[in-house]
């Protein structure tokens, strides 16, 4: 199929179609997702969100995707340092989760208390018992709708023994009880 047929498929501005943001959110709750903490800053400048919009871009080099709200407290500080890191969860770091999710009211900082913490090459920090950490310098930052698509450069990475990861599937959180059959 070439970009001429493809265009067939695109509609134009008076055939915009809508769609009901409700069962686009429902739609997006079928899709089962490795839970990160994606945290951003340095010091007294940190904070960080809870994301499951994150995928490999490519292996040369080495580059990841990851959403993030521009409404979101995150985005001035990443534009301030130009580097986050990507925590994967394991199974049994949900209350680090909530606490990135804003659970509470839980903002900054403060989001930091109750787990162990250290520095990365790009000055970021990582959750010391990651599944797996990806310190990144920003790339580039799309942006699009209400949200910017931020691709990391990755300048190192850290990797877990044995765990598995925590994830979130239809509105709530999930682990791998067992493997499933090949």
């Amino acid at each position: 199929m070439s970009l001429l047929d493809l265009a067939h498929f695109a509609p134009s501005q008076e055939q915009e179609l809508e769609v009901d943001v409700g069962q686009f959110k429902d739609s997006m709750r079928h899709l089962a997702g490795a839970v990160s903490v994606i945290t951003v800053g340095r010091g007294e400048d940190r904070t960080g969100f809870t994301a499951t919009s994150v995928s490999s871009l490519s292996i040369e080099p080495p580059s990841i995707l990851v959403s993030l709200n521009r409404s979101s407290s995150s985005w001035p500080v990443l534009q301030r340092h130009g580097s986050f890191a990507v925590n994967v969860l394991a199974h049994d770091q949900r209350h680090v989760a909530d606490r990135f999710a804003g659970r509470g009211g839980i903002k900054g900082v403060e989001r930091y208390l109750g787990a162990e913490w250290t520095e990365l090459v790009t000055g970021t920090s990582a959750l010391s018992d990651a599944l797996t950490v990806l310190d990144c310098e920003l790339d580039e930052a799309i942006d699009r709708h209400s949200h910017s698509i931020l691709i990391g450069r990755v300048r190192a990475i850290t990797v877990r023994g044995e765990a598995q990861p925590l994830l979130y599937w239809h509105g709530a959180y999930r682990h791998i009880t067992a493997p499933l059959e090949v």
